[in-house]
């Protein structure tokens, strides 16, 4: 009797965990970053101003070779922790992106968000990171991107989503404005 017990405790506790790795996606159980009504209201204020039209290569060669290692990852399936062309998840792409050359970030969208400098829509150029909170449920950053282009169009960023793996996405489409967070620079 006593043994059923335990056992059902262990499968009741592993399906809890694996559960919960499910829903939280692209994150840990890190700090949160909350941003302020006055923070969105600046935000909000700039988010449709695209009139710069930078070189369509960034200056920077590491940000460029950044930005090239990420685009060979286009079309690579979602998976949850992957890191690889076997697939990979938001924060994995961007980790290995950088990584490739000598830039160590963080493992975890969430973890990613405290680095850098963070920046105004209007001040985004191509290399710099996005951060979406796509979890209704839970106010926590739990999604990024890796800025590719920034036009008179708006803001294009390649990312790993759940459901259509590495592609790149535009800022304007109402999903990716409305679930966005904050702009960040860390090289």
């Amino acid at each position: 009797m006593m043994n059923r017990l335990i056992k059902r405790s262990f499968f009741a506790t592993g399906l809890f965990i694996l559960i919960g790795t499910f829903l939280t996606s692209c994150g840990s159980s890190r700090s949160r970053v909350i941003t302020t009504k006055k923070e969105q209201n600046k935000t909000e204020e700039v988010t449709q101003v695209y009139d710069r039209n930078p070189a369509a290569e960034p200056e920077n060669e590491i940000v460029f070779k950044v930005v090239h290692t990420a685009k060979k990852f286009e079309g690579t399936r979602y998976k949850y922790g992957g890191t690889d062309k076997k697939g990979m998840d938001c924060s994995g792409l961007i980790y290995r992106s950088f990584l490739e050359e000598g830039i160590s970030l963080p493992r975890t969208s969430r973890a990613m968000s405290l680095e850098g400098k963070r920046l105004y829509l209007k001040e985004v150029s191509v290399g710099d990171l996005l951060f979406f909170e796509t979890n209704k449920n839970r106010k926590v950053i739990n999604h990024v991107g890796l800025v590719v282009d920034v036009n008179k169009n708006g803001i294009y960023f390649i990312h790993s989503s759940t459901s259509r793996g590495v592609i790149i996405s535009s800022l304007s489409e109402s999903y990716w404005y409305n679930n966005f967070v904050m702009a960040r620079r860390v090289i």
